[in-house]
């Protein structure tokens, strides 16, 4: 009886196989929590791809992937030199976000970061001339750029990418490969188009590995379903039963990511609405749980335990049974499922 992860391995291999084509010289990400199905499984399919290069989000998960992945590992979290040092092959390459990064790095593979107007690390422009000196003594494998996902003063995003190959350009730096991220399949053609001797690689891990919703599935199987009377006391904090139904034990708690929300960037008098009547249930104890029955989004009955979850089902409802299983509508980046089915 687990929290699963149902994936249809075909429709998921080809709408890799659909990003793969739109994006020639990819560099797959796999970080965190491995987009949900772990750095392991993922390696797997990178190498099965053929990519020559990965990018993860830190030393440690470069430290735990080389022995899944034999190409370059491309470490995402700049360098600081303040940082624990970590045993890692030549074949890992650093990210650097300043010119006292890159001379801290003599003889290292790095990739140079540019300030995008995301503005939370990078080279600045008035830092370029000193850094034209600094890259003799480093294995310069490019320079990248971070870019935002929402541009909602209108601006471009390909100019914004010009316009720093343009700084480069003046500088006097190699613009032999540029490392971008957050741009569509457009923009990325637009660019190579209009730079043909520069090898654009563009760092995709959502898009790659979660862009169809359908090919993906949770479910927590119930474990035990009591009869419970309107007004009954239940579970740690003797609550009351909120009417006739039944309540329901699934696998998956907090352990698993249940019941974890990452704060929403809200726009719109809609959505502020709806957050406001969320918050609103929640002081009354009324939280909606990500686990669905019979059609429908159920309450949670208490907050989520550590591996299981109780929920309030109404007798209105089809009565759940133990070994049924209940979708969840989990956030992949959060959850760590017991099993991986794959179909």
């Amino acid at each position: 009886m687990a929290l699963s992860l149902y994936v249809n391995t075909s429709s998921w291999r080809a709408h890799q196989q659909t990003v793969l084509e739109q994006f020639p010289g990819i560099v797959p990400v796999c970080k965190g929590n491995g987009y949900g199905f772990g750095h392991q499984r993922l390696a797997e399919e990178v190498t099965r791809f053929g990519s020559d290069i990965l990018a993860v989000g830190t030393t440690y998960e470069a430290a735990r992937m080389k022995d899944w992945f034999s190409g370059d590992l491309l470490v995402l979290t700049p360098f600081r030199r303040s940082e624990e040092p970590v045993p890692l092959p030549d074949r890992v390459i650093r990210s650097v976000s300043s010119v006292d990064g890159v001379g801290a790095l003599v003889g290292a593979r790095v990739v140079i970061e540019v300030m995008s107007s995301m503005q939370r690390h990078g080279v600045q422009e008035e830092d370029l001339g000193k850094l034209r000196a600094s890259i003799e003594d480093v294995r310069l494998e490019g320079f990248a750029i971070h870019l935002p996902l929402d541009r909602t003063d209108g601006s471009d995003a390909v100019e914004e990418v010009i316009g720093w190959m343009d700084r480069l350009r003046a500088a006097r730096l190699p613009l032999d490969t540029m490392f971008v991220s957050h741009l569509r399949a457009d923009e990325f053609q637009r660019l190579q188009q209009q730079f043909p001797q520069t090898r654009f690689r563009a760092r995709i891990g959502t898009r790659l590995w979660l862009g169809d919703h359908a090919t993906t599935q949770y479910k927590g199987a119930v474990l035990d379903v009591t009869q419970v009377a309107r007004g009954d006391r239940f579970g740690y904090r003797q609550q009351k039963a909120p009417g006739d139904g039944w309540l329901v034990v699934v696998a998956g708690g907090t352990s698993h990511g249940v019941g974890l929300e990452a704060p929403k960037a809200l726009q719109g008098m809609t959505s502020r609405a709806k957050g406001v009547a969320r918050a609103g249930l929640a002081t009354v104890n009324r939280n909606l749980s990500p686990f669905v029955w019979d059609g429908k989004q159920r309450w949670f009955a208490e907050p989520p335990h550590m591996q299981v979850s109780i929920l309030f089902v109404p007798a209105e409802a089809r009565e759940p049974h133990v070994g049924d299983e209940l979708e969840a509508h989990l956030r992949h980046t959060t959850t760590t499922f017991d099993r991986l089915v794959e179909r």
